[in-house]
């Protein structure tokens, strides 16, 4: 079954978020008391890019079985440390449709895309970056570091909710980055 692990939040645009005991999607916006949320986009970069883009990162998701898997490359990680809002377990959020709609607690929201690993990573734990950013044998990138998702129904999200997933009307369209 899958269940949100952790949930995390931080007002100020850091690169890692501290766990909370609970979080509030607000519709069309993003976690409350987050510094991505809004209408717009929040991100530095892209607000650098086009500060009128709608906000399609209002809600990071990260499974902590990439955590675990990392661990064994001695990579310590906990939830919350890859800025992520919505820890999961037993969900394979790299393998969802765009458009896929999770239910989260009292919560909805929609799959955008996949997060785009950036250097910040590198920063945080050197070597990192090459781990949630690899290329297929084919040479095609594959980014590890999570999806994003918008608010489609706010509501509060804590950890050991469960996640029921909809999927869209077929054909279904991979994650690009987002």
């Amino acid at each position: 079954m899958a269940e949100v692990a952790a949930v995390a939040k931080d007002a100020a645009h850091r690169f890692s978020k501290p766990v909370c005991d609970a979080i509030r999607l607000i519709a069309g916006e993003g976690v409350e008391g987050d510094a991505h949320r809004g209408v717009t986009v929040q991100h530095r970069s892209r607000v650098a890019q086009d500060p009128s883009q709608p906000n399609l990162r209002q809600v990071h998701l990260l499974a902590v079985e990439l955590f675990e898997e990392l661990a064994a490359k001695d990579y310590d990680l906990q939830p919350g440390d890859l800025g992520e809002n919505i820890a999961t377990r037993g969900l394979d959020l790299l393998g969802l449709p765009r458009g896929t709609v999770l239910e989260i607690g009292e919560a909805a929201i929609e799959v955008t895309g996949l997060r785009n690993p950036c250097a910040q990573i590198s920063g945080f734990r050197p070597g990192l970056l090459s781990e949630v950013l690899t290329r297929g044998v084919d040479g095609r990138l594959i980014r590890r570091a999570g999806i994003m998702a918008v608010v489609t129904r706010g509501g509060l999200v804590r950890p050991g909710d469960a996640i029921a997933v909809h999927l869209p009307e077929a054909p279904h369209l991979p994650l690009e980055r987002v």
